[in-house]
Formats: C-alpha cells, structure tokens, sequence
C-alpha cells in the first residue's frame, strides 16, 4: 500500500460500521509530498456531461465486463467440448490468435483498460458484492487484510504468478495451441483463483497482488494516454474528513486497488473501475489523459518492486524469443537429459535465462552507476555496502522506467506470428460451432503476411520502442540522474545507450527466429 493518509484510510473496514471512527489525516508532511509530484493532467474526460452521466451510472462497467464473461465462458465450454483441432476450436483460437494482441494494444493506448473490463475478476467481484452493478453495503467473503509482508513486495509477487503461468503454458504447450480443452483449463484456474482470494481477501487483492497480467498490464500500460482517476484540487482531498473513496459511500465503493485518487501521479494502480468518481462527495475526482509516455517520465515516487518486476518481465521476453532458436533447443534437451526432466522448457533453463537476462541488465545499470555517479557523500549510508546500494538504487530504479517502452514493444512483436499468420481462423472456428467449417476453409489456411513481412514489422515495432526508450531515458536521466552524477554527459548517454542495446538485442533475435511463433 502507499504511505500516508492511503494506507490509513484503505486499511479501515466498510463505512457502513466505522464511520464515526475515522479521524481527519494530519497534514503534517503532506502538503511537501504533493508539491514532490506532477499536476494532474491537463484534459479531464469527466468534464464533457455525457462522459460524467455514463461513469456515474452503476451499469457502466457491468456493461464493459459483460461482453467478455459471454466471450471467456464460450471460450470454456467450447474448449472442453468443441474439436480437438485447434486452429477450429474457438476457445483456442479466440485466445491464442487474438486475444493477447488485442490486450496490448489497449495497454500501449489506454493502459489498464483490459482491467475495467476484465472477466476473471469481474465475475468474483459481483460475487464478492452479491450485485452485478448495485451499491451494496456487506460482503460475501471473510474480508481479511492481505498479509502486510506480502504486499511489499508489490509488483513482484505478480511476476512471480506470470513467470509460473508461462512456464505451465509452455510445458503443456497450451499456447501452441495445443490440446484446446488444456486453455479452458487454465482459464478455469484462473477464475478459480480470483474467486478464492476475492471470498477470503477483501476488495481487489487477487488483482493487485496476485494477478498474473497485473504487472505486465501495469507497467507497459504507462505508456498509455490515459493518466485514470485524478483528484482536481488536492487541497480539497487534504482537508476532506470522510474520504469516501477509499472507504466507499452511499454511491460507490471504496477504491478496489487501495490507490487514493490524491496521491496518484501516474496510471500503473488505477484500475479504471470509477469507484472513486462515484464515491466522492465532493466530486473532486475526474478522469483525465495525458500525453503518451507520461507516467514513465514523470512519476516522483519510483517503486524499487515495479524496476525489478520490468527487469524480470524483460528477462522472460528475451527468454521466449531465445526459445525459438537452435541454440536453445540444444541447451534444453542436454539439461533435460542430464536432470531427466521429461521435456522442454527445463525449469533451469528457463528460470536461468529470465534471471540471466533480469541480472545483466541490473549489472549494466550498477556499472553506469559506478561509473558516472557524484561524490560517495550524495548517497552517504551508515556503511560502505549500503552507499553502494544506495547509488546503485537511485540509477536502476528510474533506468528500469525508461525500459518499459522496449519491454512493451517486444511483448508484442513476439504476438504478431500467431496473430499474422493464424487470426483468420477465428472465422471457421465461429462457423465450425455451427458446423458450417472445417480445415478445408481458405480462411483456415490464409496467412495475412508471410512470414519475411513479418520480421520487418516486428523489428520496426521494436524500433519503435528502442526510440521511445531512448526518449524517456533521456527524460528521466535529465531529471533524475544528471543532479546526482559527476559526468552528467556520460551519464545520459549511456542509461540512453543501455535503453538503444536493450531495442537492438531484441531485433536482431527477431531476425534470427525468422518469425517463429
């Protein structure tokens, strides 16, 4: 949780029963915090009247969700008993072909919207509610605070479900795809396991800390042009005694992902549920957008667990594009054979590589670091070890940021085969439900590009993200690194060095799988 008046007022229980016992937050320290953090954004969406009357209407989101649970539970049913053939299996399909493309791009334009919109934690919630859009007073469930070690470590315990997922997605080769009855399964696991942590746990715990999407979404999602729920005036949000958007009132909940709207300068936590524009009483939150890239430059409160989540998101990118190459196949069937594991990916191997990948470029910021930073006497500690993490904190953490572009980027080129080469399928898959198709389909065997054409669109997105790096490096390092480095040239251009490397490594492995997918 954040610090300050955040973590006071998420921790209280439904204000149904403690609302005489909420004191008012002290300002003491409060008013140099804000001063520490960016305006909010210029463009408020919630100002145009008819985008106000749709987010305060209780039915919008349920309207938003809606759609998807139709989608995700075909999507069961008919992995489980539709065709064996999974280029016919709508389940498979729908999921393999298309879905992941769609999610990130609604993450590079909007950020979390997938989360505004999301089935598994949809459906737990209007369980959790006991309503499917109605303000309801009590909970189902046992309502318990998530373990306070736990959730410090943040974005970390979110990479460690996705590196999981991936890894059990590669061993049955799910994501092939394969046996489509296999994707219902795991979509299955991952309702159930939203429902679980939703019944003990309370608000959106499952999707703030357990989520295996929830750091990906987060980070590459600060890319996006939409900055989420703002506070207008924080003046107004200091002396506010009731703070009903993180304990919730007569029209919305308290806010699910425990973000306060007052403290919030940038999008990583905001899950666009419009809980807290809802709630406010004096309606002094708003929705607003920003420029692309905004919340990468221009946060002040740098989280040490979201650069380490980036450096391993980074590290299991690189890890599925090395794969894909000769090289790895070759290293995977030796340890396979010398530890008798049954068949690729070797936990090894593939924990190996992601950490490999993680370390080195942590390693490359710790040498930058060392090699361009003031006088011991700026990162002065009570001992030589934690000087040397002091520094070394205070260039990784904001390089990490300037990263998030060319992790995006890379994410998504590694889609574009399934998606180029495999998305017409979807249409046969729909008419096969009907039984009106079969593997016979021109659409089933039309491929929207070769796979040359392929290769140059996935290095050209990487490009694009290498620059974008590039630019918000230059940013960051600017304002952040330059004050604190003794070579403030070498210091911008070797954090942007590093960022361009990071773009250029991920193209040339593109060219070397030759669009494999």
């Amino acid at each position: 949780m954040e610090a300050g008046v955040e973590e006071r007022v998420a921790a209280l229980d439904d204000p149904a029963s403690v609302a005489v016992r909420l004191r008012p937050p002290e300002r003491h320290g409060l008013e140099e915090r804000f001063a520490a953090s960016d305006p909010s954004p210029g463009l408020e969406l919630t100002a145009h009247p008819r985008v106000a009357r749709l987010l305060k209407n209780r039915k919008f989101q349920f309207l938003l969700i809606l759609p998807n649970q139709i989608v995700f539970w075909t999507v069961i049913f008919v992995g489980l008993l539709g065709t064996a053939i999974p280029g016919l299996n709508f389940g498979a399909a729908i999921t393999w072909y298309v879905w992941f493309c769609l999610v990130f791009v609604m993450m590079v334009v909007v950020g979390r919207a997938w989360c505004a919109m999301c089935p598994f934690g949809g459906f737990a919630e209007w369980i959790q509610r006991r309503s499917f859009f109605r303000r309801t007073q009590k909970a189902l469930g046992l309502g318990r605070k998530f373990p306070e070690p736990l959730a410090k470590l943040g974005f970390m315990l979110p990479v460690v479900s996705f590196l999981l997922l991936t890894w059990i997605e590669e061993f049955f080769n799910i994501a092939g795809p394969g046996n489509p009855a296999d994707t219902s399964f795991m979509v299955i696991g991952i309702v159930t396991s939203a429902l679980v942590f939703f019944l003990v746990f309370e608000r959106r715990t499952f999707c703030r800390y357990i989520c295996p999407l929830s750091t990906l979404i987060g980070t590459v999602g600060s890319m996006g042009s939409v900055a989420g729920f703002r506070t207008r005036d924080r003046e107004v949000c200091l002396s506010c005694r009731t703070k009903d958007c993180m304990r919730g009132g007569e029209e919305g909940y308290g806010c699910p992902w425990y973000t306060w709207p007052g403290s919030a300068d940038s999008n990583l936590y905001c899950g666009l549920c419009s809980e807290c524009y809802k709630a406010c009483p004096e309606g002094n939150v708003g929705l607003f957008l920003q420029k692309p890239l905004t919340s990468v430059v221009a946060p002040r409160r740098r989280r040490v667990d979201v650069a380490w989540g980036i450096a391993f998101l980074w590290g299991l990118v690189l890890y599925q594009q090395f794969n894909a190459t000769n090289a790895f196949a070759a290293l995977d069937n030796w340890l396979n054979s010398g530890l008798h594991f049954p068949h690729y990916p070797d936990p090894v191997d593939y924990l190996g590589i992601i950490v490999v990948g993680a370390l080195a470029f942590a390693g490359l910021a710790a040498l930058i670091a060392r090699a361009v930073a003031g006088p011991a006497a700026d990162f002065a500690r009570p001992g030589r070890f934690l000087e040397r993490a002091s520094r070394f904190r205070a260039f990784f953490v904001p390089m990490s940021y300037g990263l998030i572009p060319v992790v995006g980027a890379d994410y998504f080129a590694r889609q574009l085969p399934k998606f180029f080469q495999h998305a017409p399928r979807v249409v046969p898959a729909v008419a096969h439900i009907a039984g009106f198709s079969s593997t016979r389909s021109s659409l089933y065997r039309f491929s929207i590009m070769t796979n040359g054409w392929i290769v140059v669109v996935q290095v050209a997105i990487v490009s694009i993200g290498a620059l974008a790096a590039a630019w918000a490096t230059w940013r960051i390092a600017t304002n952040e690194l330059v004050p604190i480095s003794e070579h403030k040239v070498a210091a911008r251009v070797a954090t942007v060095g590093l960022a361009l490397a990071c773009g250029a490594a991920a193209a040339v492995l593109y060219v070397i799988m030759h669009a494999a997918d």
